[in-house]
């Protein structure tokens, strides 16, 4: 049986100065990332509520708050005619160690607004997703955790998990999201 192929990748974030490099705007590094790896510049669209660059795939970047991510994607979705099963999203988790990278297919938000949006959006819960690990965050004080900024101490950590990331995200539309989850899901040496 053949996967099907990716036709739009979304990145995760809150949009403004104010949350740039901060934890929850991981998903906004990777697709910068992406986009300066092909030398694309970045359009806004006032109709989708979005920044977007397009080579091979569409890239997203929605300027909606997190908890309303969904409504540009749906967005774009529509106007490329994009199915649920063409997307993946590659957003933050503090559930999972700093760095660490899981790649699904389908399953909950896990608690995540943005996730839970596009779902909400989309009517399904099987869009494939891209979490990358940003700490544990205090049980007292996870909003303030996750709108704050890596310290010091982890940057070298976040860059390569960035890295990694846009790797995961080449081999996903390249090679399929089972041959991407056989290599990015298992920890790196560092992790293990």
């Amino acid at each position: 049986m053949d996967e099907t192929r990716i036709r739009l990748v979304a990145g995760l974030g809150n949009p403004g100065r104010e949350y740039q490099r901060t934890r929850h705007n991981v998903g906004f590094m990777v697709l910068d990332r992406l986009a300066a790896d092909a030398q694309l510049p970045w359009d806004y669209s006032e109709k989708w509520g979005a920044a977007w660059a397009k080579t091979n795939v569409i890239l997203i970047k929605p300027a909606t708050y997190m908890n309303r991510s969904g409504q540009p994607l749906a967005a774009i979705a529509n106007f490329y005619k994009i199915a649920a099963s063409e997307i993946m999203v590659v957003l933050d988790d503090f559930a999972l160690p700093l760095g660490r990278l899981r790649l699904r297919a389908q399953g909950s938000s896990g608690g995540h607004n943005g996730l839970e949006s596009v779902f909400e959006h989309f009517g399904t819960e099987e869009i494939a997703r891209l979490r990358i690990g940003i700490g544990a965050a205090p049980s007292a004080g996870a909003v303030d955790y996750v709108l704050g900024r890596f310290f010091e101490e982890e940057k070298p950590i976040l860059d390569a998990a960035i890295r990694r990331a846009a790797d995961a995200v080449n081999c996903v539309i390249d090679k399929g999201l089972d041959a991407a989850m056989n290599v990015f899901n298992k920890p790196t040496e560092e992790e293990s």
